[in-house]
């Protein structure tokens, strides 16, 4: 399912996705636990890059495994073996970044309704680990795509 899209490699594809909605979840996150002003104008867009970043992150890891057997016949090179590596990383923390975030999202609409049911520490909890986890999305992201880029392209 990931290997190839109309004879291409579907990484070379999927993974332009991942480099655009990582970070912006990333950055998205730390603007809605900074800025309380503008939660509800992010909220949709917070949401949907959520989902979108970890489908795309998901699916870049799963297609880029599939390129790494085809190409490789399970011996990659050093180059790889380091990029795969960080792929993974990038996948394992945007999966509780995207959790963090839809629980900051659902928290503080809460804290909006008129009943007022959500915990102001409740808010303040996630929204400290949101901004964590998104500079280790960042970072993981920047690194991963780097270091793809250079296995390929050299130095």
């Amino acid at each position: 399912m990931f290997d190839q899209v109309f004879g291409l490699p579907a990484h070379a594809l999927l993974v332009h996705a991942a480099v655009i909605f990582a970070p912006l979840l990333a950055v998205l996150s730390v603007a809605y636990a900074a800025l309380p002003r503008l939660r509800h104008k992010l909220d949709l867009a917070l949401v949907a890059t959520a989902v979108l970043a970890l489908g795309s992150v998901y699916a870049a890891k799963q297609s880029g495994e599939a390129l790494e057997r085809r190409l490789f016949q399970g011996r990659p090179s050093g180059p790889i073996e380091v990029h795969s590596g960080f792929g993974e990383t990038l996948l394992q923390a945007t999966v509780p970044l995207t959790v963090v975030a839809l629980a900051m999202v659902w928290l503080t609409r809460a804290r909006r309704a008129p009943e007022g049911t959500g915990s102001r520490v409740g808010v303040l909890v996630v929204s400290a680990a949101a901004v964590i986890l998104a500079v280790v999305v960042g970072y993981y992201a920047v690194r991963t795509g780097h270091t793809g880029a250079t296995a390929v392209w050299g130095r």
